[in-house]
Protein backbone atom coordinates (compact mmCIF):
# COMPACT_ATOMS: atom_id res chain seq x y z
CA UNK A 1 0.00 0.00 0.00
CA UNK A 2 1.14 3.52 -0.84
CA UNK A 3 -0.11 6.32 0.97
CA UNK A 4 0.04 10.14 0.71
CA UNK A 5 -1.60 12.84 2.83
CA UNK A 6 -2.89 16.09 1.45
CA UNK A 7 -3.30 18.46 4.59
CA UNK A 8 -6.08 16.27 7.05
CA UNK A 9 -7.15 13.72 3.88
CA UNK A 10 -5.46 10.92 2.36
CA UNK A 11 -5.07 9.25 -0.64
CA UNK A 12 -4.68 4.98 -0.61
CA UNK A 13 -3.40 2.85 -3.71
CA UNK A 14 -3.92 -1.09 -2.95
CA UNK A 15 -3.56 -3.47 -5.06
CA UNK A 16 -7.29 -5.72 -5.57
CA UNK A 17 -10.43 -5.90 -6.70
CA UNK A 18 -12.59 -2.74 -6.18
CA UNK A 19 -15.66 -4.72 -6.84
CA UNK A 20 -14.96 -6.10 -3.42
CA UNK A 21 -13.97 -3.30 -1.39
CA UNK A 22 -15.92 -1.93 2.03
CA UNK A 23 -16.26 1.40 0.70
CA UNK A 24 -18.73 4.23 1.13
CA UNK A 25 -18.85 4.17 -2.60
CA UNK A 26 -16.32 3.07 -6.04
CA UNK A 27 -16.29 4.55 -9.41
CA UNK A 28 -16.89 2.77 -12.22
CA UNK A 29 -16.16 3.48 -16.11
CA UNK A 30 -19.38 3.03 -17.97
CA UNK A 31 -20.48 3.81 -21.90
CA UNK A 32 -22.50 6.52 -22.46
CA UNK A 33 -25.40 4.58 -22.71
CA UNK A 34 -25.09 3.44 -19.25
CA UNK A 35 -24.52 0.26 -20.00
CA UNK A 36 -22.04 -1.71 -17.53
CA UNK A 37 -20.30 -3.82 -20.29
CA UNK A 38 -17.60 -6.83 -19.07
CA UNK A 39 -15.11 -7.53 -16.51
CA UNK A 40 -16.29 -5.48 -13.44
CA UNK A 41 -19.10 -4.42 -14.56
CA UNK A 42 -19.63 -8.27 -14.98
CA UNK A 43 -18.92 -8.41 -11.40
CA UNK A 44 -21.26 -5.63 -10.92
CA UNK A 45 -23.70 -7.79 -11.79
CA UNK A 46 -23.33 -11.22 -10.99
CA UNK A 47 -22.19 -9.94 -7.45
CA UNK A 48 -24.16 -7.07 -6.97
CA UNK A 49 -27.53 -7.98 -8.76
CA UNK A 50 -29.14 -6.55 -11.66
CA UNK A 51 -30.40 -3.77 -9.52
CA UNK A 52 -27.56 -1.48 -10.54
CA UNK A 53 -28.15 -2.11 -14.36
CA UNK A 54 -31.59 -1.77 -13.74
CA UNK A 55 -31.37 1.67 -11.97
CA UNK A 56 -28.58 2.90 -14.69
CA UNK A 57 -31.31 2.07 -17.33
CA UNK A 58 -33.63 4.27 -15.73
CA UNK A 59 -31.42 7.07 -15.56
CA UNK A 60 -30.11 6.30 -19.59
CA UNK A 61 -27.10 7.97 -20.07
CA UNK A 62 -23.73 9.01 -19.34
CA UNK A 63 -22.29 11.76 -21.20
CA UNK A 64 -18.34 11.97 -21.59
CA UNK A 65 -16.91 13.68 -18.66
CA UNK A 66 -20.28 13.46 -16.69
CA UNK A 67 -21.10 11.10 -13.22
CA UNK A 68 -23.88 9.57 -12.69
CA UNK A 69 -24.61 7.38 -9.55
CA UNK A 70 -26.82 4.19 -8.13
CA UNK A 71 -26.89 1.78 -5.22
CA UNK A 72 -24.50 -0.95 -5.11
CA UNK A 73 -27.02 -3.40 -5.25
CA UNK A 74 -25.39 -6.29 -2.76
CA UNK A 75 -22.32 -5.15 -3.18
CA UNK A 76 -20.07 -4.17 0.39
CA UNK A 77 -19.88 -0.72 -0.65
CA UNK A 78 -22.40 1.86 -0.68
CA UNK A 79 -23.05 3.36 -3.60
CA UNK A 80 -21.43 2.91 -7.36
CA UNK A 81 -20.72 6.54 -9.22
CA UNK A 82 -20.42 5.78 -12.50
CA UNK A 83 -18.67 7.81 -15.12
CA UNK A 84 -17.58 8.05 -18.91
CA UNK A 85 -14.20 8.50 -19.09
CA UNK A 86 -12.23 9.60 -22.35
CA UNK A 87 -11.11 7.12 -25.26
CA UNK A 88 -7.64 7.72 -26.16
CA UNK A 89 -6.48 9.01 -28.98
CA UNK A 90 -9.72 11.18 -29.08
CA UNK A 91 -9.26 15.33 -28.65
CA UNK A 92 -8.65 16.18 -25.58
CA UNK A 93 -8.02 12.77 -23.61
CA UNK A 94 -6.29 14.36 -20.59
CA UNK A 95 -8.73 16.81 -20.28
CA UNK A 96 -11.71 14.78 -20.37
CA UNK A 97 -10.47 12.74 -17.83
CA UNK A 98 -9.20 15.17 -15.87
CA UNK A 99 -13.20 17.00 -15.94
CA UNK A 100 -14.47 13.00 -14.96
CA UNK A 101 -12.02 12.89 -12.01
CA UNK A 102 -13.45 15.91 -11.21
CA UNK A 103 -17.41 14.95 -11.64
CA UNK A 104 -17.00 11.79 -10.11
CA UNK A 105 -15.33 13.85 -6.84
CA UNK A 106 -18.37 16.19 -7.05
CA UNK A 107 -21.07 13.85 -7.15
CA UNK A 108 -19.19 12.36 -3.61
CA UNK A 109 -19.15 15.17 -2.29
CA UNK A 110 -23.45 16.03 -3.58
CA UNK A 111 -24.05 12.70 -1.67
CA UNK A 112 -22.12 13.21 1.58
CA UNK A 113 -19.36 10.33 0.83
CA UNK A 114 -15.94 11.03 2.53
CA UNK A 115 -14.33 7.87 1.36
CA UNK A 116 -14.08 7.03 -2.31
CA UNK A 117 -12.26 4.15 -4.72
CA UNK A 118 -11.34 4.80 -8.15
CA UNK A 119 -9.79 2.40 -10.72
CA UNK A 120 -7.31 3.93 -13.68
CA UNK A 121 -10.33 4.99 -15.84
CA UNK A 122 -10.22 4.62 -19.37
CA UNK A 123 -7.32 2.34 -19.55
CA UNK A 124 -8.66 -0.88 -20.40
CA UNK A 125 -11.01 -1.24 -23.41
CA UNK A 126 -10.26 2.46 -23.81
CA UNK A 127 -6.63 2.39 -24.23
CA UNK A 128 -5.63 5.27 -21.86
CA UNK A 129 -2.28 4.99 -21.58
CA UNK A 130 -1.73 4.15 -17.29
CA UNK A 131 1.46 7.01 -17.46
CA UNK A 132 -1.14 9.36 -18.25
CA UNK A 133 -3.82 8.13 -16.18
CA UNK A 134 -2.18 7.79 -13.12
CA UNK A 135 -0.82 11.91 -13.44
CA UNK A 136 -3.87 13.27 -14.47
CA UNK A 137 -5.89 11.72 -11.93
CA UNK A 138 -3.46 11.52 -9.15
CA UNK A 139 -2.82 15.14 -9.82
CA UNK A 140 -6.72 15.93 -9.84
CA UNK A 141 -7.59 14.06 -7.02
CA UNK A 142 -4.63 15.80 -4.59
CA UNK A 143 -5.71 18.92 -6.15
CA UNK A 144 -9.25 18.57 -5.37
CA UNK A 145 -8.90 17.77 -1.61
CA UNK A 146 -6.69 20.31 -1.17
CA UNK A 147 -9.55 22.86 -1.56
CA UNK A 148 -11.67 22.01 1.09
CA UNK A 149 -13.40 18.87 -0.15
CA UNK A 150 -15.64 16.55 2.11
CA UNK A 151 -14.02 13.89 0.59
CA UNK A 152 -11.72 12.70 2.82
CA UNK A 153 -10.36 9.28 1.66
CA UNK A 154 -9.54 8.67 -2.02
CA UNK A 155 -8.37 4.94 -2.49
CA UNK A 156 -6.82 4.37 -6.58
CA UNK A 157 -7.45 0.40 -6.65
CA UNK A 158 -4.84 -1.26 -8.99
CA UNK A 159 -5.71 -5.11 -10.94
CA UNK A 160 -2.30 -5.68 -10.87
CA UNK A 161 1.33 -4.56 -10.56
CA UNK A 162 0.91 -3.24 -14.74
CA UNK A 163 -2.14 -0.77 -12.87
CA UNK A 164 0.19 -0.48 -9.26
CA UNK A 165 3.44 0.57 -10.94
CA UNK A 166 2.53 3.42 -12.43
CA UNK A 167 -0.06 5.04 -9.80
CA UNK A 168 2.80 4.31 -7.38
CA UNK A 169 5.49 6.03 -9.16
CA UNK A 170 3.09 9.07 -9.16
CA UNK A 171 2.01 8.62 -5.77
CA UNK A 172 5.79 8.87 -4.76
CA UNK A 173 5.97 11.97 -6.68
CA UNK A 174 8.86 10.10 -9.11
CA UNK A 175 6.41 9.95 -12.23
Amino acid sequence: MVVKKIGDKVIRLVMGDITDLEVAAFVYDITADAKLGSGYGSAITTRGGKVVQEELDAIGSCPTGEAITTTAGKLKAGRIIHVNGPKFHEPGTEDKLRQTTVAALQLAEKNGITQLAFPPVGTGLYQVPLAVCARVMIDTVAEHLANNSSVEEVIFVALDTREFEPLAAVLQGGA
